[in-house]
């Protein structure tokens, strides 16, 4: 089969001679420049006229030098002019891979965000895998190397892209007013490529969960015999007490992991329904249930002082107290709606104060000058422990009858408990100012009567409670008025029938006092300190 790129020259004697003349052996160069002066011959019947024959007769039997020197003219031509001659795709992507290359080497180089060891072993990349297979161009690409794949990969990416995104380009002019934002970036570059806990803790509580742990009973050294009703931690040092009717009071240190006793007393024929530390945290004082008789205990001393008689309390038994927050006063629940204000240091009544109905529970707003006196008959009182004087009256609202109050102690909210379970949030001020305020929030999780209720010393929390039910406890988170859902456990008996609850005096824990003579314990994590 003829080439049909060769040229056909006229046929003569002399070039089937040529062409049946075998190679010499060695180089003659009288021969050469011979043989070149009879093919110029041969040749010159084409016509001198005709440039092409002539071009590639020089090219293919011209001079060496002649053909380098040509070869530089067309390269110097081709870069003058710019223009690239495009023959195949292979060409054109070889050439495009070219330009690539040249502008990355131009554009700033960015540190990569993530660097694997294993990237700098050089070795071949199976290229017929299916997620592979898109990428090669032909068959002899069956295998790759990892540099060539990147640039593969690169080059479809901007291929679908329809260019390098904005998001992928360094641009190299900067301006001088932009240099502030080149080092946030940087910054925020040098922040990705770190690894660590990015995430603070937050100094508010967040709602709906609370973030807690079960702790050991905090009476685990001495468990009462029979129905806890107190539970409160020390105002200043890390102890809890628990009082019951086993006439006993307690006193534990908290730890959360042993709890070990610290010192326990035996009160005769004294069953507790109540005792509470004093302001300064030096003196416990107790009281029973069916006389008027309480207990004073001075723990720095060791001794324990009943008190039986009061000057100027004409009351047959006296259960529920309160201890005054400027400290070295009581102020006492008696018999039909009758409120008594008494000195520890004396032991007298110094005044008295008066509402309709019996006196359900009783609150003091922060600095002790107010206290709020809930109604059985669903009415709350405001009083001026100063002047002895009533300042506000107004219905609990939708209450038929209270059973409990608390006031939290930044003067922000009160909480009024009823008979139905339902507990009504308000504020403090709307309760000093208004004659008929609207709850903030009535809570209505508890289906028994609400008999204790206790804010944080934060004023985040307000613990409910009823003792008519079993795991009848509930915390509300008051920023937003809601309840937690994660307390307590369900299908989980831990508190039983709860009659008392308390803080500790950073939030750190949170304790109950249950019918089975156990104060369960229980660790917020959220709160840093006791």
């Amino acid at each position: 089969m003829e080439d049909v790129n060769v040229i056909k020259l006229p046929s003569t004697e002399e070039r089937k001679t040529a062409k049946k003349r075998t190679r010499a052996p060695k180089f003659n160069p009288k021969e050469e420049e011979e043989k070149r002066r009879r093919n110029v011959q041969c040749v010159s019947v084409l016509g001198e006229e005709d440039s092409s024959v002539k071009l590639l007769e020089e090219l293919v039997f011209g001079a060496e030098e002649q053909l380098l020197d040509r070869l530089g003219e067309q390269e110097d031509a081709a870069e003058q002019t710019g223009s690239l001659l495009v023959e195949d795709g292979d060409h054109e992507s070889g050439e495009s891979e070219a330009e690539d290359a040249a502008c990355l080497q131009r554009r700033p180089i960015r540190a990569a965000a993530w660097v694997d060891e294993d990237d700098n072993l050089e070795e071949e990349v199976d290229m017929k895998h299916r997620y592979r297979r898109d990428l090669i161009r032909g068959d002899a690409e069956s295998t790759m190397t990892k540099e060539k794949l990147q640039q593969r990969m690169r080059e479809q990416f901007q291929k679908a892209m329809g260019g390098t995104p904005s998001w992928a380009e360094s641009s190299v002019k900067k301006k001088a007013a932009d240099d502030d934002d080149d080092d946030e970036e940087d910054e925020d570059e040098e922040l990705l490529r770190r690894t660590g806990n990015f995430v603070g803790s937050s100094d508010s509580l967040p709602s709906g969960i609370l973030r807690m742990k079960k702790c050991l009973h905090a009476n685990s050294a001495r468990p009462s015999e029979d129905r806890l009703t107190t539970v409160q931690f020390h105002p200043s040092a890390q102890v809890v007490m628990t009082a019951g009717l086993d006439q006993s009071v307690s006193l534990f240190q908290v730890d959360g992991k042993t709890n070990p006793k610290i010192q326990s007393i035996h009160l005769e024929r004294f069953p507790v329904h109540r005792a509470q530390f004093s302001v300064d945290g030096e003196t416990v004082i107790a009281t029973s249930l069916k006389n008027k008789m309480f207990y004073v205990y001075d723990m720095m001393e060791g001794r324990v002082t009943p008190v039986h008689t009061v000057r100027g309390l004409n009351e047959a038994r006296v259960k529920e107290f309160s201890v005054c927050p400027e400290g070295g006063t009581l102020l006492l629940t008696g018999t039909n709606g009758y409120l008594h204000l008494l000195t520890l240091k004396t032991k007298e009544v110094v005044s008295s104060l008066k509402i309709n109905g019996d006196v359900s529970g009783v609150a003091f707003s922060p600095d002790g000058s107010k206290v709020f006196a809930n109604s059985e008959d669903g009415e709350v009182y405001v009083w001026d422990l100063r002047s002895s004087r009533c300042v506000n009256r107004f219905p609990d609202d939708g209450c038929v009858k209270g059973t409990s109050i608390a006031a939290s102690r930044n003067g922000q909210y009160l909480a009024c408990g009823s008979e139905s379970g339902v507990v009504n949030i308000y504020s403090q001020e709307s309760c000093l100012n208004s004659a008929n305020p609207r709850p903030l929030r009535a809570v209505m999780n508890l289906l028994t009567s609400a008999t204790a209720l206790t804010f944080n010393p934060s004023s985040e929390i307000l613990a409910i409670a009823s003792r008519a039910d079993d795991e009848a406890v509930r915390l509300v988170h008051l920023p937003s008025l809601s309840v937690f859902s994660n307390f307590p456990v369900s299908k989980r008996k831990i508190v039983y029938r709860a009659s008392c609850l308390d803080f500790s005096p950073h939030s750190g824990f949170f304790s109950l006092a249950n019918n089975k003579g156990h104060a369960p314990l229980f660790r917020l994590l959220h709160y840093k300190d006791f």
